[in-house]
């Protein structure tokens, strides 16, 4: 617990170097935080966004906090040391999907990098026996560079994974990255057999993206949607995102086509269950996914159940920015987090 407590007063301070309207907020931090999770949930999506791409604090949270995420929120600093919690997770019934954090890349020989250590991976994957897929964004591959550095990268990547049968998943980005993820996807998955991609509840457009690719019979992974978009492409409303995201989980998996319901939402789980269930869908056809350090007790219970679990386990230096976006997405992933990182 100290840990929590410790990293906290770190950054706080750090913030001299930021508006004072900010570190107002991040004060309000400090002082409810001893009151309890549900007050430290008031404070807003936008503080975390914020927080989460402030460079002085990734820079502070690579250099001083690898510690206190390791084996907790993310797997490690890099994949080998990864590995010994996957296994853990493997052992206990839990199949993995691992994403080395960063995104945004602009170089081409940083994008390069990132490419052949996907490829490293795979092939560990592969040599360690690992119940394990891979999961990667389009942007740290070069999207934002050039569309033809994105394909040779891609390429590579998929020719590994072919060999090696494991499953990579395309990771869906902001709304103006959306179309060129979807066609870089349905290019390749005219040649490969082992790539997949996300589709977001919080869209207007994925109910006909889903008509369009289910030509593919796609592996999608479904969520809810984590980015800050504007209510020209997105619903504002939660209630409009849920109702869609229950519309998009059934459209698929009555399509046949092999579903990843990625939530930790239980009113979606049970959604899911009884949609399963009144339609004789089997257990094969589709997964719950969840983050690595949050629900780890229903994720448990959900193998205990028959289902099949598949924990998202990132790693890499950038697990700072990603813990924030995560506890931007939804104020109960703060509880989550927080029991994680203070069980293990």
């Amino acid at each position: 617990m100290i840990q929590i407590f410790v990293f906290p007063i770190h950054c706080y301070k750090l913030f001299t170097i930021v508006k004072l309207s900010v570190r107002k907020h991040y004060e309000t931090l400090i002082h409810l935080y001893p009151l309890g999770v549900y007050a430290v949930q008031v404070l807003t999506k936008d503080f975390f966004l914020y927080l989460s791409k402030n460079k002085a604090l990734n820079r502070a949270a690579q250099n001083w906090g690898g510690n206190i995420a390791a084996g907790k929120i993310v797997g490690g600093l890099d994949f080998p040391s990864s590995i010994k919690f996957i296994k853990e997770l493997n052992e206990e019934g839990l199949s993995v999907t691992v994403d080395h954090l960063g995104e945004f890349v602009t170089s081409y020989e940083i994008a390069r990098e990132r490419t052949d250590e996907c490829i490293q991976t795979i092939e560990n994957i592969a040599v360690q026996g690992l119940d394990s897929q891979v999961s990667l964004k389009m942007t740290s591959l070069g999207l934002d560079i050039d569309e033809k550095l994105v394909y040779e990268n891609m390429t590579r990547i998929l020719d590994t994974a072919e060999k090696h049968k494991i499953m990579v998943t395309i990771d869906m980005e902001d709304e103006q990255r959306c179309q060129k993820t979807l066609d870089i996807f349905k290019d390749f998955k005219q040649r490969y057999t082992h790539i997949s991609t996300v589709l977001q509840a919080y869209l207007y457009r994925t109910e006909d993206d889903m008509k369009d690719l289910n030509q593919y019979k796609p592996f999608l992974r479904l969520v809810k949607g984590a980015y800050k978009e504007s209510a020209k492409v997105a619903f504002p409303d939660k209630a409009d995102v849920d109702e869609n995201y229950k519309k998009i989980i059934k459209m698929h998996l009555l399509n046949g086509n092999y579903t990843a319901i990625a939530t930790h939402d239980d009113a979606m789980i049970d959604y899911t269950k009884k949609l399963v269930k009144e339609h004789q869908i089997p257990t094969t056809q589709f997964e719950f996914q969840m983050l690595y350090g949050m629900r780890t007790v229903t994720q448990k219970e959900l193998v205990k159940e028959g289902y099949k679990m598949r924990v998202y386990v990132p790693y890499g230096n950038d697990w700072y920015g990603y813990f924030m976006r995560r506890l931007a997405e939804r104020p109960s992933n703060i509880a989550f987090a927080l029991k994680g990182m203070t069980q293990k």
